[in-house]
């Protein structure tokens, strides 16, 4: 079985999207089921080249383009000639074609590209039809609206089956806009077990900080974003970090809408700015040593349709302290493999405050849990089957 993703981009600063998809590449391959991805990036670009899975990069090669993209925000979602024509000469190559992410050029060359034919294709929608999307941001939300009747809509309700990793996203998607006719199916989705020597890893993460030394710390591993919960995590660490002053925070990833420097600066204020760490956007190994050498994993997020960071701190038997509002919450909290709280100051305060209060056998004992529930809900070897099997059929659940 072979499988094309069409997606905006791979770069792993993209997120989840495609960091599932690399992640998991190894285990689906295993049980003969190859992937290949249509992306809007340059054959130049760095990410391209670096794929653990085939791309064919459609990016736009105008340089006018690239100079009026900087300017023009609508052109920031992306826009190549090639990708509409390309998917429909390919797409009969394929036993069946994902669909990775809405809102976007590629999104919309899938809709232009597939709808009215016979080709079997899925859309995971990633959380982008989670309803607080349209709360923060109405404006965006009526221009949504508008794209979803002349596009996304299209492509959501003929889709073979559009595909959620939670039953809570599937519900949510339900109320974000009119009319939705999905043929919606709850899939398993998780990430291959870590690997690597971990002693190896846990050196080099803290090689490439040495200001921390060997001090304990928190981790925050995600792109740094208000809907993240990064200022809400700052404050909380400064209120509680006279709890314990052998407690650092690590806050790691990219700084995706530029808000690092004013996060340091309430941290300056605060009074611990010595005490939170800002290595950027970690990967392979450094990534890897950095779960493997924290106390515990701290989300903070104000929205989640999976967080694939969840599954990997588990993975690496880390406590997780997190919100409601990350859509794996529940398996976290029925196996008290961390601690849950609301996504506002009160309740990541408190997060802080139940970690802090266990005692080292405690937190031995949570860890081992975490471990267990990642093996249970979350590793992909043991689900690759199921997953492969969704995509053969047709059916929605």
């Amino acid at each position: 079985m072979i499988i094309l993703h069409i997606i905006p981009t791979c770069n792993p600063e993209y997120g989840g999207p495609i960091e599932g998809i690399f992640t998991s590449a190894p285990a689906l391959r295993a049980q003969g089921c190859d992937r290949e991805i249509v992306s809007l990036d340059m054959p130049t670009d760095p990410w391209v080249k670096t794929s653990p899975v085939r791309v064919y990069p459609m990016g736009n090669p105008s340089p006018a383009y690239h100079a009026w993209k900087k300017r023009i925000p609508f052109l920031r979602y992306g826009y190549s000639p090639a990708i509409v024509p390309w998917i429909r000469e390919n797409a009969k190559r394929y036993d069946a074609v994902i669909v990775n992410g809405l809102w976007n050029f590629a999104s919309l060359a899938a809709r232009q590209a597939l709808v009215g034919t016979d080709t079997r294709y899925f859309v995971y929608a990633h959380g982008m039809l989670d309803p607080y999307f349209n709360k923060i941001s109405p404006v965006k939300a009526f221009f949504k609206q508008l794209l979803w009747w002349a596009s996304e809509g299209r492509l959501i309700n003929n889709a073979t089956s559009v595909m959620f990793v939670t039953k809570e996203e599937r519900e949510l998607a339900k109320t974000s806009f009119w009319p939705y006719r999905a043929r919606a199916r709850v899939v398993p989705y998780g990430i291959v077990d870590v690997s690597g020597d971990a002693e190896a890893q846990i050196k080099s993460f803290r090689a490439a900080l040495p200001q921390l030394g060997e001090r304990r710390f928190l981790l925050f591993l995600s792109r740094i974003h208000p809907k993240k919960g990064c200022d809400i995590l700052v404050e909380a660490f400064a209120k509680m970090a006279g709890g314990d002053p052998d407690l650092d925070l690590v806050i790691a990833g990219p700084d995706s809408v530029g808000a690092v420097k004013e996060l340091q600066e309430v941290a300056a204020q605060r009074g611990v700015a010595d005490r939170i760490h800002w290595p950027g956007m970690l990967k392979g190994d450094l990534k890897w040593g950095a779960f493997r050498a924290c106390d515990g994993f701290i989300l903070p997020s104000h929205q989640e349709n999976f967080g694939i960071v969840i599954a990997e701190a588990l993975a690496c038997g880390k406590p997780v302290l997190t919100t409601d509002k990350v859509a794996t919450w529940r398996e976290v909290a029925d196996n008290n493999a961390g601690f849950v709280e609301n996504d506002d100051l009160p309740g990541v305060t408190r997060l802080i405050e139940h970690f802090l209060s266990l005692s080292p056998l405690e937190k031995q004992e949570m860890s081992k849990r975490a471990r267990a529930t990642y093996l249970t809900k979350f590793d992909m070897g043991s689900m690759a089957p199921e997953l492969i099997e969704a995509f053969r059929t047709s059916q929605a659940a």
